[in-house]
């Protein structure tokens, strides 16, 4: 059992004490802060306080100019700030205004003499060019006491992520002549499309500070070779308690990678590989690092669903867990383990008393598919990679530099490329060698395949919010509500895919999905639609009937939809009531005329025990 850290509960109780007035908090206010006026309420609520420890801005957007008195306002009272909690701070602004904004407010810092321990900037689309504007501060002796840094969903991308290394390996060699190293213990920068540059030059970041204690880097597109140079960076850190790299390839030649050091994190509490494709291949190596008695007795948490493991993987994973009695939480939900893997991992993990770890476990490919037909097709997938890889090491990044301007906006503006391209065509796998043809939006949703999905390009998320707002605009009902319910269809349309059988269709709509997911509940919240919001949902979920006739009928693949939402539902950006409405629906049985078995039974049960999961924590 983890030991009782008396001195610790003892600094939290003091921490708690003292945070009641010890800051300013305009969270989720909605406040759009455009001149120096507008700013005027948070200027004296920091002029105010008598200890200003933190400033908490989060949900609301800041223009250049009202970044500025809030910044004059911090030079004179901001030298006890210790966490700024600056997330989702610039909705609606320009690339432009972004960089000035932070500029200001870190040079203010600076001359207030400011010492951070916490710094969140997450879910600021700022990309490449708000990185620069940040750089210079988190070079300041204002970052040397950094412990915490979030850049979760900033939208960085592979220069954007080499700038934000160069700058941490320069307040380390800064911090470090000045007599007190930079050893920041959180590093969060999900979402940032890094792929395996920016992994290798964050590697070198980690392998210098070892301090770290929760690395979370989810959705980077890194495949093997990034992922290999993140195991190597973290193998000096051998306080790591959290390592989440969720949704990025990392294959069983980047588990490899990361079995050889996992041995070296004794105190890991959390593991998050879900949607990694690691294979059967990849799990055994893993569950072999992770087998050793004694190596990892707080482990509480391991992640390894959606990765495409058959029946062979269960006994392996299911005796890593035997000795790990601190395991709260087992994740393996959406593989390919069939009737007889479960059995064993059920079987196994009573025996040694680790059931209750278990959660849902539902597969993601049907009983009829041999595991002999998948070691085949992974063998060949693996050639592919392989050969991707190799493409992508042997690109001139000397070029790219050169014209790293153009590459930053382009970074903002589209989704990155898929590495890894296989579509539908027939029942064959067509290479991305071949030049397809773009699609719009329109031509999607009237035939809404794996195969139109991968031909999106574009900054595809506008595009449909842009699609949307034109269907919108000549409505008999609200444009609010209007907006909402076709909305609702893309996202539907989207999120079917989900559950399609080949990696790259699903990747994208999975991704594609959460940003969608994402944009209609703030719309939602912003436009005080909540409840219109919800009641799509239900209808285009098939759990209540359209009060609409001309609402037309439910053409998508629901379980696909149903499967979608699992993650989605857990995301900080889900509303509570949403979840609450999901909730009571699916307890609902749904009335038919005809007496007949629902297909999607099983998916709607695997969601709702995520909802239950969720509100009993």
């Amino acid at each position: 059992m983890t030991s009782f850290n008396l001195s610790g509960l003892k600094d939290q109780l003091t921490e708690v004490q003292n945070s009641s007035n010890a800051g300013v908090s305009f969270s989720k206010k909605s406040l759009k802060l455009d001149s120096e006026e507008d700013a005027l309420e948070v200027v004296k609520a920091i002029h105010e306080c008598a200890n200003l420890e933190y400033l908490d801005l989060e949900g609301n957007t800041l223009g250049p100019h009202a970044a500025k008195a809030v910044a004059e306002a911090l030079e004179e009272k901001g030298s006890s700030l210790k966490r700024a909690l600056w997330k989702d701070m610039f909705t609606g602004r320009l690339k432009t205004e972004i960089p000035k904004a932070i500029e200001y407010l870190g040079t203010a810092l600076c001359s207030a003499g400011t010492h951070l321990i916490e710094l969140d900037l997450s879910d600021n689309a700022f990309g490449p060019i708000g990185i620069k504007g940040l750089a210079n501060f988190l070079t300041s002796s204002s970052c040397y006491t950094l412990r915490e840094l979030k850049l979760n969903n900033n939208g960085l991308g592979i220069s954007g992520g080499k700038i934000l290394a160069k700058a941490l390996l320069d307040c380390y060699d800064n911090s470090s002549k000045a007599g007190s190293c930079l050893a920041l213990k959180v590093f969060v920068a999900g979402r940032n499309r890094l792929e395996n540059e920016g992994a290798k030059a964050l590697a070198s970041v980690f392998q210098k500070l070892t301090s770290l204690e929760e690395v979370v880097m989810p959705q980077n597109s890194i495949y093997y070779a990034g992922i290999t140079a993140l195991a190597n960076g973290l193998s000096a850190n051998r306080k790591l308690r959290v390592l989440n790299l969720n949704d990025n390839t990392v294959g069983p030649k980047g588990a490899q990678a990361l079995a050889k050091v996992l041995p070296n994190f004794r105190n890991l509490e959390q593991l998050n590989l879900g949607d990694c494709l690691l294979k059967t291949k990849g799990s055994v190596i893993l569950a072999d690092a992770l087998v050793i008695k004694g190596n990892h007795p707080l482990l509480a948490e391991v992640n390894l669903s959606y990765n495409e493991i058959h029946a062979k993987g269960a006994n392996p994973i299911a005796n890593a867990m035997a000795d790990k009695v601190e395991l709260i939480t087992l994740q393996l939900d959406g593989n390919a383990f069939g009737s007889e893997g479960r059995d064993i991992l059920r079987k196994v993990l009573t025996e040694s008393n680790r059931i209750d770890s278990l959660s849902t476990l539902s597969d993601n490919y049907s009983e009829d598919e041999s595991e002999e037909d998948h070691d085949a097709e992974d063998e060949e997938e693996d050639k592919v990679e392989d050969s991707e890889c190799e493409v992508d090491e042997s690109e001139d990044h000397d070029a790219e530099d050169e014209e790293e301007d153009k590459v930053e906006d382009s970074e903002c503006e589209n989704e990155s490329k898929e590495n890894e391209v296989v579509i539908e065509n027939n029942g064959n796998k067509t290479p991305d060698n071949i030049a397809l043809p773009e699609v719009t939006v329109a031509q999607f949703l009237k035939s809404p395949t794996g195969k139109m999905l991968l031909l999106l390009q574009g900054d595809i998320v506008q595009d449909c919010i842009d699609y949307a707002k034109d269907l919108s605009k000549n409505s008999d009902t609200s444009p609010e509500l209007k907006f909402i319910e076709e909305f609702t269809k893309i996202i539907m349309k989207v999120s079917a895919n989900c559950t399609s059988v080949y990696f790259d269709v699903s990747k994208k709509a999975k991704n594609l999905t959460d940003a969608l997911y994402s944009k209609l509940c703030s719309f939602a919240v912003e436009n005080d639609q909540i409840s219109i919001w919800n009641n799509a949902l239900l209808v285009n979920l098939g759990l209540i009937k359209s009060e609409d006739k001309n609402n037309g009928k439910i053409i998508w693949n629901l379980e696909g939809c149903f499967k979608a939402l699992e993650p989605i539902i857990q995301k900080d950006y889900f509303l509570n009531e949403t979840r609450t409405t999901l909730k009571i629906f699916l307890e609902k049985p749904v009335k038919n005329s005809r007496t007949k078995a629902d297909s999607c039974q099983d998916s709607k049960d695997s969601l709702r025990a995520v909802l239950n999961r969720i509100q009993s924590t």
